[in-house]
C-alpha cells in the first residue's frame, strides 16, 4: 500500500554567520578557475567572478538578472531579458560546472562556493568534517570466506583442483568488493538516480518537440518530408532544452552514458526494457502516455482548454489547475510532477519530468539534479524511498518570467 506525504522546501538563502574569511574564498575562487571546467571558458569565469566578488564586497542585494546582463554580458539596460536568457542559461552552465569540480576526488577539504538554484547570490561553506571511523570487522561468512582464499594458487590447486581455484578467486574478489561497498553512504541524488541508471549501459533521454502549426495533427506524415519540416520536428522548448542540459550534466559528472531522442522519432520499442527519462509533458506524448495510469497524472481538460493535475485517488477532484489563454505576464505559479517507477508496459525505469508550464518544468528539472531538493525529499521519506516508485509533485513562482525553487506539494510511494 502507497504512503502520501505532504512537506514543505525552503532552501536556505544568504551568507551565514560563520562563513570563511573573504580571502579564504577568493583563494578558492581561484582554484575553480583554473580548473579545466573553467578555464577554457570566456563567459562562465566572468559571472561566476563577478557574483563572488559582489557578494564579498557586501553587493549582494544588486545581484539580480538584469543588473548581471549589463555588467557581465554588454548588455543593453532595457534589453529583453525573456528573449536574451544569457545571465539564466549561463548561471546554469556555472552550477553544473561547480557541482563537477567538487564532485572530484580529493575536493572534500576544499572551501564550497556554491550558486543555489533560483539566485544569483553565491554561499560559501567551511567543508564538511567527517569522523574517521574504524574500518568495520568482516561479517563472519565474509571472514571465512577469505581465510579459505588463503593458500597459495598451486596449493589449492594441488589439493582440489581447478574448481577449488576458482571459487577461492571468486570468495576472494567478493569479499573485496563488498568490503570496499561499507565506504561513505549514498547521497540522496545518488540514491534517486540510482535505480535508473544502475546496471544500464546508457540512459534514453526524450525530448517533446513542438510540431509544425500548418500542418494538421491527425495527418499522416508525409513520405518524402521538406527541409522546412524536418526542421520543425526538431524543434524543443527553450525550458525542456535547460532541462536536458542540466540531466546530461549529472550523467556526465557520474560517468553514465545517454542518448538524447526527439519524441516524434520514439518508438515504444526504443524505450523497451530500457531506462528512459522523458522531459516535458503537453509537447511530450511519451510523458502522457506512460503516466496516465500513475496517481498524479498531467491532463489537458478539453471543455475548458486548460491543463491541470488530477488525483486518481479522487477523479473527481482536480488538485493543481492552469489557464494556458492567460497573458503570460498574469502568471504567477506553475506546477509540475516528478515520477520515477518501474513501467510494466515497457519493462524498464522510467523518470518523468513534466511541467504544466514552461516554469514547471524547469524547476521539475533543477529538483532532480540539485542535491540539496533531494537530500530534503529524503528526510520525510519513507526508509526504503529510493528502492520505492514515487511521485513528487513541486510547483513554482513566476516573477517576471523567471522561475523560483521548486516546492513540495505532495509525494507518493508505492
Amino acid at each position: 500500500m502507497g504512503s502520501t506525504t505532504i512537506v514543505r522546501s525552503t532552501p536556505a538563502t544568504g551568507i551565514p554567520p560563520d562563513a570563511p574569511a573573504a580571502d579564504a574564498v577568493r583563494e578558492q575562487l581561484g582554484r575553480l578557475l583554473a580548473s579545466p571546467l573553467f578555464r577554457s571558458s570566456k563567459h562562465y569565469p566572468k559571472l561566476l567572478r563577478h557574483v563572488v566578488e559582489q557578494t564579498l564586497l557586501g553587493h549582494a542585494a544588486g545581484l539580480k538578472e538584469r543588473s548581471l546582463g549589463m555588467e557581465v554580458f554588454g548588455r543593453d539596460p532595457h534589453y529583453d531579458t525573456n528573449a536574451d536568457p544569457v545571465v539564466r542559461t549561463s548561471a546554469c552552465e556555472v552550477r553544473k560546472r561547480i557541482a563537477q569540480y567538487y564532485h572530484e576526488p580529493g575536493r572534500d577539504t576544499e572551501i564550497r562556493i556554491e550558486l543555489p538554484a533560483g539566485t544569483y547570490v553565491p554561499e560559501f561553506h567551511y567543508p564538511e568534517i567527517r569522523a574517521v571511523e574504524p574500518a568495520p570487522e568482516p561479517a563472519p561468512l565474509l571472514a571465512s570466506l577469505a581465510l579459505r582464499a588463503r593458500p597459495g594458487l598451486a596449493e589449492l590447486r594441488e589439493r582440489y583442483g581447478l574448481v577449488a581455484v576458482t571459487i577461492a578467486l571468486a570468495a576472494t574478489i567478493l569479499t573485496t568488493a563488498l568490503l570496499m561497498g561499507l565506504g561513505r553512504p549514498a547521497s540522496a541524488l545518488e540514491r534517486f538516480w540510482a535505480p535508473v541508471w544502475d546496471g544500464a549501459d546508457s540512459v534514453l533521454v526524450c525530448l517533446g518537440v513542438i510540431r509544425d502549426p500548418s500542418r494538421d495533427g491527425s495527418a499522416p506524415p508525409a513520405p518524402d518530408p521538406t527541409q522546412r519540416q524536418v526542421m520543425w520536428n526538431d524543434r524543443v522548448a527553450f525550458a525542456d532544452a535547460l532541462t536536458m542540459a542540466r540531466l546530461t550534466g549529472l550523467l556526465e559528472a557520474h560517468g553514465k552514458n545517454y542518448d538524447i531522442r526527439g519524441s516524434s522519432t520514439l518508438t515504444l520499442e526504443d524505450l523497451h526494457k530500457r531506462p528512459a527519462v522523458l522531459i516535458g509533458a503537453f509537447d511530450n506524448p511519451w510523458t502522457l502516455a506512460l503516466s496516465h495510469a500513475l496517481r498524479f497524472s498531467l491532463e489537458f481538460e478539453e471543455s475548458s482548454h486548460t491543463p491541470l493535475i488530477r488525483d486518481r485517488q479522487n477523479p473527481t477532484r482536480v488538485l493543481w489547475r492552469g489557464d494556458f489563454q492567460r497573458p503570460y505576464s498574469a502568471v504567477t505559479e506553475d506546477y509540475a510532477i516528478i515520477s520515477r517507477y518501474l513501467d510494466p508496459q515497457v519493462e524498464g525505469m522510467v523518470v518523468t519530468v513534466a511541467g504544466m508550464g514552461k516554469d514547471g518544468t524547469t524547476a521539475a528539472g533543477e529538483f532532480v539534479t540539485d542535491p540539496r531538493y533531494l537530500k530534503t525529499l529524503a528526510s520525510t521519506a519513507p526508509a526504503d524511498w529510493a528502492s520505492k516508485n514515487m511521485q513528487v509533485v513541486i510547483a513554482t513562482k513566476v516573477i517576471n518570467g523567471n522561475s523560483g525553487p521548486p516546492r513540495v506539494l505532495a509525494t507518493y510511494y508505492w
